[in-house]
């Protein structure tokens, strides 16, 4: 150690080597601790309400009043579970960052740590699954029905593979996360036996988050897009403009919500181990990181909306859902009220519109 500079090793906000020297004040982070404990937990809060709504709604179009008949129907369900889940360890960290310390336990310490990291790492490698699916049945119109009867039958494959593929790569979370104190506080963080085993595993657990949660659904989001928004262009459809709209629309809101947080997680890496960094640059770094990760949940709200409700029959779906369960209150309320017929007419509905639709028949947009 340099004989002129003091190296802090902290974890979360301020678990980086940095170097400051001594004549100065120590660098404290408490101002960003301030900040994150009004910001985190409004902003997680609203995010789970929201996100908890909107695919909860997904999942009971699927579980009572649609069945998953296409390939893009079995990712949006499955894509809504892993949203589901994840939202749900959102309340965990809000409270953690409102009282500064982590007061849940050790067990719930690597389930809710690993929860969160399956589901992120899955949701976004669902996604990347429906861009090549709209590919397939778009671009590859003609041998769509062929290729995609084949493929139908193995999608729950497919999403086990990714579920999979998730749970491995997110692996190192529940073996390394666990509580310890900190500062005089209980933390949740990661802890690891040896001196150099934290820059290596932060490194690649850095790697493979940037490549399944961003870098891999990116190149898929946009080659399969530009040809679908090619063959669209191309097509004598009177949808067609509205169709190319949802696609943009997909692709801007992914790329708002995940660049900030990658562009903040590539440079925490390109920074892991290096001894001369600023207090002024980690506390910028630290509010950045804290913002940018807020923004990529965000996904998680409008995953519903950009995938299943812009649909018509999704929507459709939606006022059914909403007419049945206001039918069910009013006779409830209102004794003798009329709402058998209603509620059987809206059935029969369903179930004609069920048999029109067919196999291949998808819940989006285009």
């Amino acid at each position: 150690m340099n004989s002129t500079e003091t190296y802090f090793s902290t974890e979360d906000y301020s678990d980086s080597l940095y170097t400051v020297p001594v004549e100065d004040l120590p660098c404290s982070l408490e101002e960003v601790r301030e900040f994150t404990r009004v910001f985190v937990p409004i902003a997680y809060s609203l995010i789970c309400v929201f996100g908890l709504l909107g695919n909860v709604m997904v999942v009971m179009t699927f579980a009572f009043y649609k069945k998953a008949r296409s390939m893009t129907d079995v990712y949006l369900l499955n894509m809504a579970i892993t949203d589901i889940l994840f939202v749900l360890t959102l309340p965990f960290w809000a409270v953690t960052h409102a009282t500064g310390a982590w007061v849940f336990g050790s067990s719930l310490c690597k389930l809710m740590k690993g929860i969160y990291a399956v589901n992120f790492n899955c949701g976004m490698l669902l996604l990347a699954c429906i861009s090549m699916d709209r590919y397939i049945a778009i671009v590859q119109a003609t041998k769509s029905f062929r290729v995609r009867s084949r493929t139908l039958g193995h999608s729950k494959i497919i999403c086990l593979v990714v579920w999979v593929i998730s749970i491995f790569i997110s692996s190192p979370t529940f073996i390394f996360n666990n509580t310890y104190k900190s500062q005089g506080r209980e933390v949740c963080e990661p802890r690891y036996k040896s001196v150099r085993e934290p820059i290596t595993w932060k490194l690649l657990g850095l790697g493979l988050e940037l490549l399944c949660g961003f870098f891999i659904p990116l190149l898929f989001m946009v080659f399969c897009y530009l040809f679908i928004v090619k063959t669209l262009v191309q097509a004598q459809n009177s949808k067609r403009h509205r169709a190319i709209r949802v696609v943009i629309a997909v692709v801007l809101v992914f790329l708002a919500c995940q660049i900030p947080h990658n562009v903040v997680l590539l440079i925490t890496a390109v920074n892991m181990g290096k001894m001369n960094r600023t207090c002024r640059g980690e506390v910028r770094l630290a509010y950045a990181r804290n913002v940018a990760e807020v923004l990529a949940f965000l996904h998680c709200c409008l995953n519903p909306v950009l995938y299943a409700f812009v649909g018509q029959k999704f929507r459709n779906y939606f006022v059914k859902i909403m007419k049945d369960v206001w039918c069910v209150r009013r006779k409830n309320k209102v004794p003798g009220f009329l709402c058998a017929r209603m509620y059987s007419e809206s059935y029969a509905s369903r179930q004609t519109s069920e048999i029109m639709d067919n196999d291949n028949a998808s819940s989006f947009t285009m």
